[in-house]
């Protein structure tokens, strides 16, 4: 089990992936994945259909999501895995963040507006398939698809970042409860590629020091983003707190994704798998070699 595939960390159409979560699912399977988890921003809607294609396919299932939080005036993204998705508290605090997304969309694109870049809001949500989970990737397809940039990474260089056009911070769930959301629907709370956020090393610290406080159990170790570097310091950020160790690509789209599903380096072999916490919560059949693990 220790060196499954298992990527428990992408995107589907119903936020700002572009895939269906049944393309996913079949993706994921043809690239050598044996453990897979949807992983969409705020919210459950997509896991119903990734779950059924995900079995049909002999794939190990999680349920997944990833939950957007502010943290000393930073946005911070915490996956849950494992959870029930049909979790009451889950659900409606997952609802009251995919509320406030539509206005801070508003305010982005009126914002591009005033730097010359009018229809921002209309052109993003051509590319969102629910309103309410609109977010700053698909304004940068658009700002791409205007020729604004060349591509998503220009934009996040030149626009919606922090001091630059189309930022609007916006106010977040608390750690804490959406610690708490995943924890008390029986899933395990994950922090989602540390590296990126790029806090001092006392902030650092304290993210995970409160992390844990609050019953969040893991860190995402192999990620996309993550170097080699940024792979081992958070390797031993997993050993100084107990924290299982998580891997996956954040896989959004073919072209624009810098991993591809199931393409990442094995977890240290030093390292708890977060997927060795939630084996009674693993639908499905895993096989790997003369090894297997059923789930429910």
């Amino acid at each position: 089990m220790h060196l499954l595939n298992a990527d428990l960390h992408c995107h589907s159409t119903v936020s700002d992936g572009t895939l269906a979560p049944d393309q996913l699912a079949a993706r994921a399977q043809s690239r050598g994945v044996q453990l897979w988890a949807l992983t969409d921003h705020d919210s459950v809607d997509g896991l119903a259909v990734a779950r059924e294609a995900a079995l049909d396919l002999g794939l190990g299932f999680l349920a997944g999501t990833e939950i957007s939080v502010s943290f000393a005036g930073e946005s911070v993204h915490i996956v849950g895995l494992g959870f029930d998705a049909a979790d009451a508290a889950l659900v409606a605090g997952l609802a009251a963040i995919r509320a406030g997304r539509l206005q801070r969309a508003r305010d982005m694109a009126a914002d591009l507006a005033r730097a010359g870049i009018p229809g921002a809001f209309e052109g993003a949500l051509a590319y969102v398939d629910a309103p309410e989970s609109i977010s700053r990737t698909h304004f940068a397809r658009f700002l791409v698809e205007r020729g604004v940039c060349a591509d998503v990474g220009e934009v996040f260089r030149r626009f919606l970042v922090e001091g630059k056009p189309g930022f609007v911070p916006h106010r977040w769930a608390r750690l804490r409860d959406a610690v708490r959301w995943i924890t008390a629907a029986g899933g395990i709370a994950v922090v989602a590629h540390p590296a990126r956020y790029r806090f001092s090393p006392t902030l650092e610290y304290a993210l995970f020091s409160e992390f844990t406080a609050h019953g969040g159990q893991g860190v995402e170790v192999m990620v996309g983003a993550h170097s080699e570097a940024e792979r081992r310091h958070y390797a031993a950020i997993a050993a100084e707190f107990g924290l299982a160790a998580s891997r996956g690509s954040d896989f959004h789209d073919p072209v624009e994704s810098r991993v591809d599903l199931g393409a990442l380096p094995d977890l240290p072999g030093t390292l708890e798998p977060v997927w060795e916490r939630l084996t009674s919560r693993i639908e499905g059949h895993i096989e790997k070699g003369a090894e297997a693990c059923v789930g429910r």
